[in-house]
């Protein structure tokens, strides 16, 4: 009885249209038509579905039928075909509409949220429409493949399904931003993010995926998703390996860094003379890069530049005439790590600093 209360409005004159139809064995006029297809957008505003108004559409002929003579009664199913046709053709078209809107509304929501264009208060409330309770804190996760990546691509349906497949509708949040898939989940899911980034690292072929740190309030959003995008550059002037990379594991970078000029001084006055060597700066600093990265163990740096035990000696050697610092001498090492770490982050020697 409610559905049919529900449906009556949109029946209003709908038996004499068939009726009229039937009489004659004419088809709906244009007029009809368009009166049933600005019903069938009127009833999708209302929310009622498509199912529910086909079935009442079919009742009200059915009960027709019996009144009918026999050659009116034949063509009823083709004006009923008509009928339900338009109706549904608004119905669809409306909610093509609603789902632009919202597509459109959701979007302008993600960017206010990702750059903090809004007043916060009422990016509050409008998160609450998306699942997002930014009265707590939330952290952000961005990975970046191979390609550019928007919310219709086939890499991006999958993570959202194995997100959804392990963890339900968490209040989690997944969206593309510049052709990076982005998760942001609240501070006390932290699996949520270490899931999603091991999905997107194998879902984009290999590509990285970088997580921020957990902040309060909607500006903390903003927050983390700065630093997630932060390490993901870094990996790539760092030229870090890992798949997954935590932005509270790279702290040390952005101190280094944090006076340029300091840095490039120590970068020109350890390194600068490095530039003397036959061959210039670069296989130079490679060799101490690798040394560092495996932990001052000569004959691994020598496997992973592919070089003899004793071509890196050489080099190591090298360096120390060059420089005056000795890479195996504990004093020096800090100095000069800290400066080869500088001229990763300054792109040194290929750009001067």
């Amino acid at each position: 009885m409610a559905e049919q209360g529900t449906t009556e409005a949109y029946l209003e004159g709908y038996a004499e249209v068939l009726e009229g139809a039937c009489a004659t064995g004419r088809r709906l006029t244009r007029e009809e038509l368009d009166a049933l297809r600005a019903r069938g957008e009127r009833a999708a505003e209302a929310g009622i579905g498509l199912r529910v108004l086909v079935r009442a559409h079919l009742a009200a002929a059915r009960a027709l039928g019996p009144g009918l003579t026999r050659a009116a009664a034949e063509h009823l199913l083709a004006s009923v075909e008509q009928s339900v046709d338009a109706f549904a053709e608004g119905h669809e078209q409306a909610q093509r509409l609603a789902i632009r809107q919202d597509e459109a509304a959701r979007r302008e929501f993600i960017d206010d949220l990702l750059y903090g264009r809004s007043d916060l208060g009422r990016l509050a409330e409008r998160a609450e429409r998306f699942g997002l309770l930014l009265a707590q804190a939330h952290a952000v996760a961005v990975a970046q493949g191979r390609r550019p990546y928007d919310d219709d691509d086939p890499v991006t349906r999958s993570v959202e399904s194995s997100l959804v497949a392990r963890f339900g509708h968490r209040r989690i949040l997944l969206t593309t931003k510049e052709g990076r898939l982005i998760c942001v989940a609240p501070a006390d899911e932290p699996d949520v993010l270490t899931f999603f980034a091991k999905q997107a690292h194998a879902a984009t072929d290999g590509g990285r995926a970088a997580i921020g740190r957990a902040h309060p309030g909607a500006g903390g959003v903003v927050h983390s998703y700065e630093e997630a995008l932060n390490a993901l550059d870094l990996a790539d002037r760092m030229d870090i390996g890992e798949p997954v990379l935590r932005a509270a594991d790279l702290l040390v970078y952005p101190v280094l860094t944090r006076d340029r000029q300091a840095m490039a001084d120590l970068v020109r006055s350890v390194l600068g003379p490095l530039r003397e060597a036959r061959g210039g700066a670069r296989p130079l600093l490679d060799t101490l890069a690798a040394y560092f990265d495996t932990g001052c163990v000569a004959a691994e740096a020598a496997r992973r530049l592919n070089l003899s035990v004793r071509a890196v000696t050489y080099r190591l050697d090298r360096v120390h005439r060059l420089t005056g610092s000795d890479p195996g001498d504990p004093v020096h090492r800090y100095t000069l790590q800290t400066a080869v770490i500088g001229a990763r982050l300054l792109e040194w020697p290929e750009h001067e600093v």
